[in-house]
C-alpha cells in the first residue's frame, strides 16, 4: 500500500551564504489539498480559497488607499486652482472699480454694453462684472445697509424694488463667473440675458 505524500506549505532553500531561506509556496498548499487519488478535498479547497481571498482584500485595500490618495490630492488642486481663479477675477474688479469710481455712470454703462457685443467670451465675463459693480455702488448710494451687494439685495423688499427678482439672479451668474472659474462655460445667450437683468434694474434706477 502506498503512503499518501504529504506536502509542505513552505518551502527551504539554502542560500549562497548558508542561511535557509523560508518562503511561502502556493503550489505547496494545493498539494496538501490533494489527495492520493489525485483529487482535492472539501478542506483543502476552502484553504485556498481563503488564502486568495485574503490576497485579494489585500490588494483591495491598497488600491482604495491609492485610489484616497489620489482623490485628496486632485481635490486639493481643484481648489487651489478655483482659489487662484478667484483671487484675478477679484483683483480685476478691484482695479476695475479704482478706475471707475469717480467717472460718470453712462461711461461706464458704455464699456458693459460695449463688453456684451464683443464676441469674446472673457469680454462677456467683463461686462458682467462691470455691470454687477455699477449695481453695488448704485445700491450702496441709495443706503441700502450690508456689507456685500447679496446682503444689501437682502434687505430691499419687492415692494422697494420691482426689478428685485432680475437684480438677483444676475449676481448669481457674477457668483458662479467668480467661483466657479474656468469650468463654468458662459454662453452669449446667458450674458446678454444677464446684462438684460442688469438693464431692467438700472432703468428702474434712472441710470442711462
Amino acid at each position: 500500500m502506498t503512503e499518501p505524500t504529504t506536502f509542505a506549505t513552505s518551502t527551504t532553500a539554502t542560500t549562497s551564504s548558508g542561511v535557509p531561506a523560508v518562503g511561502f509556496d502556493i503550489f505547496a498548499l494545493i498539494g496538501n489539498a490533494s489527495e492520493s487519488g489525485g483529487g482535492f478535498s472539501l478542506g483543502g479547497i476552502f484553504t485556498i480559497l481563503a488564502v486568495l481571498w485574503g490576497i485579494i482584500v489585500v490588494f483591495g485595500y491598497l488600491i482604495s488607499i491609492a485610489l484616497l490618495v489620489l482623490y485628496v490630492y486632485a481635490s486639493v488642486r481643484k481648489t487651489l486652482y478655483e482659489d487662484l481663479n478667484t483671487q484675478v477675477l477679484r483683483d480685476e474688479e478691484k482695479l476695475y472699480d479704482q478706475h471707475f469710481r469717480g467717472s460718470e455712470k453712462n461711461d461706464r454703462m458704455s464699456d458693459v454694453f460695449d463688453h456684451i457685443a464683443s464676441s469674446n467670451p472673457n469680454d462677456w465675463k467683463l461686462s458682467i462684472i462691470e455691470a454687477d459693480i455699477i449695481l453695488d455702488d448704485t445700491l450702496k448710494q441709495k443706503g441700502y445697509a450690508g456689507n456685500s451687494l447679496g446682503e444689501r439685495l437682502k434687505s430691499i423688499s419687492p415692494n422697494q424694488l420691482a426689478s428685485l427678482q432680475d437684480a438677483w439672479e444676475a449676481h448669481k451668474v457674477r457668483n458662479r463667473i467668480a467661483h466657479e472659474g474656468s469650468d463654468f462655460i458662459l454662453t452669449q445667450r446667458l450674458a446678454q440675458e444677464t446684462v438684460a437683468r442688469y438693464k431692467r434694474v438700472f432703468d428702474e434706477f434712472g441710470i442711462n
